[in-house]
């Protein structure tokens, strides 16, 4: 299952479902880890993915199900204008921790 750090910001937002998008750098970095959890068709996939607020054990997490795509992010949920991302579209918040 993949773990993605994320900021407390976006974290909270999704949490109170604000944000319904995380976003990730077009980047080899990236693309190896979303082949791994996604595969090459990855459209319309559904996985798990569990996003961390911070990198300690007792860090805040929550697990999320996620479909990943590629395209432009919205500006108010951290994206660039006009900057292609991959990205996490958060279906529903399975379970919420050490919050």
């Amino acid at each position: 299952m993949l773990v993605l750090p994320i900021q407390k910001k976006w974290f909270d937002m999704i949490i109170s479902g604000k944000k319904k998008e995380e976003y990730r750098e077009i980047k080899p970095y990236w693309t190896v880890r979303f082949l791994k959890e996604f595969g090459l068709n990855f459209q319309g996939k559904i996985r798990h993915i569990i996003f961390r607020n911070g990198y300690n054990k007792n860090s805040p997490v929550m697990l999320c199900n996620c479909k990943l795509s590629e395209g432009k992010g919205k500006e108010e949920w951290g994206a660039i204008k006009n900057k292609e991302y991959y990205i996490l579209e958060i279906l529903e918040i399975l379970e919420i921790n050490n919050t």
